[in-house]
């Protein structure tokens, strides 16, 4: 099997990964006098922020995705391939992907990261997670199922194993999720499944640290634990989980919980690229770069996004591993590789928000924080904003609205998949 790529005249960029990174440097790069590879596992790129949505039944996986190739219609110079990055020869600048060698001039490496389990086995086995859209496609199927079942299951502790749920994270996935499931748990379930009583829903976030949201202001913090706690989330904090075995979950704290849907959302970690030097990664295994986005010890191969590890003064520790930071870096490097400037990247920072539910969210800007309504019209806004094209953004505001004035969502569909068999 081949690339089926032919040589031209034109340097070539190759991009590996169509996230917000890979996807933003492409487009800034369409229609200029560098041939543009573009290569991704799927042939859409993926809004993760609003995966848990997904999850939760709240929007089609189609409206938070948009197709590639859709992306690049009039642009000339941008190929796109669908397949995996095996690995990378820099002696001889090839690329090597599921679909065979690829020559490059340039490589930009910007696959993301993935969950991070540290090092426990177990855990991943019994775990899910929520990086792409299948994961929360099969997510809501699992939560859906379990409410089947427990309709079928008269003894108490058998049901709770099904309707409880854990989510280890207490980042704004962890928070989001939580408050998403809160609502469900709320506003749906005496709808829906009238033989459930909805009170017997336990929801559990479980962070290890003394706050939420480490990555934001203490008031914001707070504000999104009382916001969790008013609508019905247990929140542990300083406890980790320490096993997952079964329908029960333990942490440190000896607590046990019986629940058979365990969501790890805490921490991301990235993958190591066969080919690349090993003292070029760094902690995270993200991969150490100059102000240039330039892997050290290279002259051709750069990184961006999450898998970019950038120290400076503000920044001694590394970028945050969130959209903004990758987009940056993208329309940097773009300006570089064009000619149009060859400065040192600096982050602007643009402030940091999440969303608890209706009404409900916390939003700090470079300079003050708020919370609550306006906050939440704020996270909305910004989020719609921030969606590719124009369709997509109108189906997401009509299902926001719909939800919003009805207390209801209309996607609860069970769609089994063949590669995940749900139990």
């Amino acid at each position: 099997m081949s690339l089926n790529i032919k040589d031209t005249n034109l340097k070539r960029i190759v991009i590996i990964g169509a996230g917000f990174a890979g996807l933003s440097l492409a487009r800034k790069l369409s229609n200029s006098d560098y041939e543009v590879v573009l290569l991704d596992r799927n042939n859409y790129h993926q809004f993760q922020p609003l995966f848990y949505q997904v999850a939760m039944a709240g929007l089609e996986p189609s409206s938070i995705s948009f197709p590639l190739r859709k992306v690049f219609q009039k642009s000339k110079n941008v190929i796109i391939r669908i397949c995996e990055l095996e690995s990378v020869d820099t002696e001889n600048n090839t690329v090597v992907t599921s679909l065979g060698p690829l020559k490059y001039d340039h490589l930009v490496m910007s696959m993301g990261a993935t969950t991070n389990f540290f090092g426990n086995k177990e855990l991943e086995a019994n775990s899910l997670t929520m990086k792409s859209t299948e994961d929360a496609l099969f997510l809501r199927n699992r939560i859906l199922l379990d409410y089947e079942s427990a309709l079928l299951t008269a003894d108490y502790d058998k049901r709770q194993g099904y309707i409880d749920i854990v989510i280890v994270g207490g980042g704004a996935t962890g928070v989001e999720l939580a408050g998403a499931l809160a609502e469900m748990r709320n506003f749906i379930l005496p709808k829906d499944y009238k033989e459930l009583d909805n009170s017997e829903v336990d929801i559990y976030l479980v962070q290890s640290g003394d706050k939420l949201l480490q990555g934001m202001s203490d008031k914001s913090s707070a504000k999104a634990l009382e916001f969790l706690q008013k609508i019905g989330v247990d929140v542990l904090l300083n406890t980790q989980v320490t096993e997952v075995k079964g329908e029960f979950v333990k942490t440190d704290t000896n607590k046990s919980i019986r629940a058979r849907k365990v969501i790890w959302a805490a921490g991301i970690t990235c993958k190591t690229i066969e080919g690349i030097r090993k003292d070029c990664y760094c902690r995270g295994n993200r991969i150490s770069v100059g102000g240039d986005h330039m892997v050290r010890g290279y002259d051709n191969i750069y990184a961006l996004g999450d898998l970019a590890y950038m120290e400076d003064e503000k920044y001694p520790n590394g970028h945050p591993q969130v959209a903004q930071v990758a987009i940056q870096q993208a329309n940097n490097l773009a300006k570089i590789l064009l000619g149009k400037s060859n400065k040192t990247f600096k982050y602007r920072d643009l402030g940091s928000m999440a969303t608890i539910g209706r009404n409900k969210a916390v939003v700090d800007l470079p300079s003050f924080s708020f919370t609550g309504f306006f906050a939440w019209v704020t996270w909305l806004i910004v989020h719609l904003a921030s969606l590719i094209g124009v369709k997509n953004r109108f189906l997401v505001l009509f299902n926001w609205m719909w939800n919003y004035i009805t207390y209801d969502q209309s996607l609860r569909l069970i769609i089994r998949t063949k590669n995940k068999k749900a139990p």
